[in-house]
């Protein structure tokens, strides 16, 4: 990523860009494949097409905006793309839960595997260099005698954050199965499909993103216990 002055503001950081993606990644396709499927409109193709269209022009967008590669961003287009595909093949809606679990699980086990090694990935989260002040945490924690301890938070907060995708990747599942039942490709799948879209925010990703909020207040009021510091101290000096 290219260097930036310092008083220039970051694209990801401007308010409106989390409501944006939200309306046009999530809500205008699932109103388009329950209000446009019938052959009066669109049709069952077309109406698809249209959805999908949306998160990947939406994902191209930021990308090029940004200038950035967002692993979020890519999983988005790849469980878009497969969903796409999924319907204009016509195959069995069983292959549909198994990939509204497989994303969200697949990032449960990253989060694991990074355990294995130096940094696990909420150390990544946490230690932000461009928000936290992470030598002086450090150089507090070492004096304290805390190091290993905050360690051991770090892990725990590890296993925690896992433990909210795989709790969306369970309801995932059982939400397709429980929504989805009309053959991929036809004008009811599709309406099923945006119903099953709209429901997913109110029964899994809101209370996943509660959850990993709540991992991340854990950790950083870790940090202010084990450290001493105030939050202005912990944050990095702008």
């Amino acid at each position: 990523m290219s260097a930036k002055p310092a008083s220039a503001p970051t694209p990801a950081a401007r308010p409106g860009n989390t409501m944006a993606e939200l309306l046009i990644a999530v809500l205008l396709p699932s109103l388009v494949l329950m209000w446009t499927s019938n052959p009066e409109r669109l049709g069952n193709v077309g109406a698809l097409l249209l959805a999908l269209a949306f998160p990947l022009a939406w994902a191209a967008y930021s990308g090029l905006r940004e200038r950035r590669f967002s692993w979020m961003a890519a999983l988005g287009v790849a469980s878009t793309l497969l969903t796409g595909g999924i319907a204009l093949l016509a195959l069995d809606t069983r292959w549909l839960a198994i990939k509204e679990a497989a994303v969200p699980g697949v990032i449960a086990i990253a989060i694991l595997l990074s355990m294995l090694g130096k940094k696990p990935l909420v150390r990544l989260m946490v230690f932000n260099p461009a928000i936290m002040n992470v030598p002086h945490i450090e150089a507090a924690l070492a004096e304290r005698g805390a190091t290993a301890a905050f360690e051991r938070r770090l892990k725990l907060g590890t296993l925690m954050l896992a433990g909210s995708f795989a709790f969306s990747s369970v309801m995932n599942y059982v939400l397709a199965v429980w929504i989805v039942h009309s053959p991929a490709g036809s004008e009811q799948f599709n309406t099923e499909l945006g119903r099953m879209n709209l429901l997913s925010w109110p029964m899994i990703a809101i209370p996943s993103m509660l959850l990993t909020m709540g991992v991340l207040f854990y950790l950083a009021r870790g940090i202010r216990q084990m450290t001493g510091l105030t939050l202005e101290e912990c944050l990095h000096p702008q």
